[in-house]
């Protein structure tokens, strides 16, 4: 079992930035990928990024160049630091991580405001 705990939601100014945390324990020596994702009100939840163990990364065209994701594995711990924020980044965010299954953290709230 992996668990996940996300952090760093708020408010925000478009134009501002925030950075998420998401910090894994269990069986943290399986995982294969860790990710964000997000969901939006009266959306399907959709794939922001993604960090391998290798370290390669994938982002959502809509958030190059904007957002980057990145891992510390001595802490166990996936970021992803938000810059140039817009009003359509407002949702819920999750952190995904990846064995042979999928597991989930709680989501935290990103609102940007104008």
């Amino acid at each position: 079992q992996v668990q996940l705990v996300e952090s760093g939601g708020g408010l925000v100014q478009a134009g501002g930035s925030l950075r998420l945390s998401c910090a894994a324990s269990g069986t943290i020596f399986s995982i294969n990928l860790m990710g964000w994702y997000r969901q939006a009100p009266g959306k399907q939840r959709e794939l922001v990024a993604y960090i391998t163990n290798g370290g390669s990364t994938n982002y959502a065209d809509s958030v190059k160049g904007r957002f980057t994701i990145s891992r510390d594995n001595a802490k166990n711990t996936v970021y992803l630091q938000m810059n140039s924020l817009k009003l359509e980044d407002t949702a819920v965010y999750y952190c995904q991580a990846r064995n042979v299954r999928d597991y989930w953290g709680q989501g935290t709230q990103v609102t940007v405001s104008s």
